[in-house]
């Protein structure tokens, strides 16, 4: 992904293992870890990045597979776009395989991975709105083989940060057996950075609607009071549709809680009115919510 090696990097590590690239950082607080280096490496090239090393993640094998754990799926960080793009992975979590078909041109998908995803925190990431309405966990791998899992969201809000010699290891996904819609829209034709996209995940089990919307804020959000009385509206014994005027609604709810109008000045005079972009903007939103919920239920 990179045209040429810049003149700062002093060492590429290329460990085997996910504790041996812990190690590796510990002993090298100034190197970057890479996997599909999409991001980074397009940082490099621009000047914007010189890091003093690399540890390269390509040849951690457990990093690139998944397996079950208490009804969970264990996801490894190393798992590239097309590789959760396929079949068998959508049968296990659709909306996740949606997002990572949309991710980009098929070259970002081959090298791209779900834990650069994350940990790159870009506010268009496609992987970002699914694990938030997911509630996926992340498990940190640290020095001495420790292991602790903290809520992608807590990472993405930056409640709790990776510590200097610490790794994304595995993504905990609760398997929910249950349908699930990821959409977008972008720019322009075909592959694209998201303007907008809503993820949407139906709970049975707890009778409930997950929503997350991503691309119009720095990390994804979850319009809570819209999921809540979407749910209430849904016969979950029967057949589980919705009036056509009930998904506007909920599509509405949601654009208002993740746009919403500017609160009125301190003086007491009229709010200001939101700019035709941003009205465009809560109108998509409000789109892609109506649609995913719609698909979700049918």
């Amino acid at each position: 992904m990179t045209t040429h090696v810049p003149q700062a990097m002093q060492s590429v590590t290329l460990p085997a293992s996910l504790d041996e690239a812990v190690a590796a950082l510990g002993a090298m607080p100034a190197a970057v870890p890479v996997a599909g280096g999409t991001d980074l490496m397009s940082a490099v090239n621009k000047g914007l990045l010189r890091p003093a090393g690399l540890v390269g993640l390509s040849r951690i094998s457990e990093l690139r597979g998944w397996h079950y754990q208490d009804g969970h799926a264990l996801l490894g960080a190393g798992l590239t776009h097309a590789r959760m793009g396929r079949p068998d992975f959508a049968a296990l979590i659709p909306a996740l395989a949606a997002s990572a078909r949309a991710a980009g041109p098929p070259q970002i998908r081959n090298a791209g991975t779900l834990g650069g995803n994350i940990a790159t925190a870009a506010p268009t990431g496609d992987a970002l709105p699914v694990l938030a309405a997911l509630e996926a966990d992340l498990v940190i791998a640290g020095a001495g083989g420790s292991r602790r899992e903290i809520p992608v969201s807590h990472l993405l809000a930056g409640r709790e940060m990776l510590e200097p010699a610490e790794l994304i290891g595995f993504v905990r996904v609760p398997l929910l057996h249950a349908p699930q819609v990821f959409l977008k829209a972008t720019g322009r034709t075909g592959p694209g950075r998201a303007t907008a996209s809503v993820a949407i995940v139906l709970d049975p089990a707890r009778r409930g609607v997950r929503c997350a919307v991503g691309a119009i804020a720095p990390m994804p959000l979850r319009p809570l009071e819209a999921e809540r009385w979407i749910a209430s509206l849904i016969d979950w014994d029967g057949e589980r549709g919705l009036a056509p005027d009930a998904l506007a609604a909920f599509g509405e709810y949601v654009a208002a809680a993740c746009i919403p109008d500017q609160a009125p000045p301190d003086d007491g005079g009229e709010a200001p009115v939101l700019s035709p972009a941003v009205l465009h903007l809560r109108r998509t939103v409000a789109a892609l919510a109506r649609r995913a919920l719609g698909r979700a239920l049918s």
